[in-house]
């Protein structure tokens, strides 16, 4: 595995984590934007807009535009990868414990 995918498959490891904190498993780009960053990954809207895109046709989240906002929304699938029930090829997998 490249380092460039080992990168990509751990954002969106934590978009998914960043979701399943929420109360409503609920969260917009530009918030998912800030949380990456807080983590090391310093990255553009339009490439979280698409790792958001990939995430939802993988099936982890569900996705809605709001005006010029993309909204994530985390999926049973999507909690089932946070949680270690399951395991969605493409993004990393969770620590045990974490």
């Amino acid at each position: 595995m490249s380092f460039d995918v080992f990168l990509t498959e751990d954002a969106r490891l934590v978009i998914l984590k960043a979701l399943a904190q929420e109360s409503n498993n609920t969260l917009n780009e530009s918030i998912l934007t800030k949380v990456l960053e807080t983590f090391g990954h310093t990255r553009s809207r339009e490439w979280v807009r698409t790792q958001l895109l990939k995430l939802q046709e993988l099936g982890a989240v569900r996705t809605v535009e709001a005006g010029t906002v993309v909204i994530a929304s985390l999926t049973q699938a999507g909690l089932d990868h946070v949680e270690r029930r399951s395991i969605i090829a493409g993004i990393a997998r969770p620590s045990i414990g974490a």
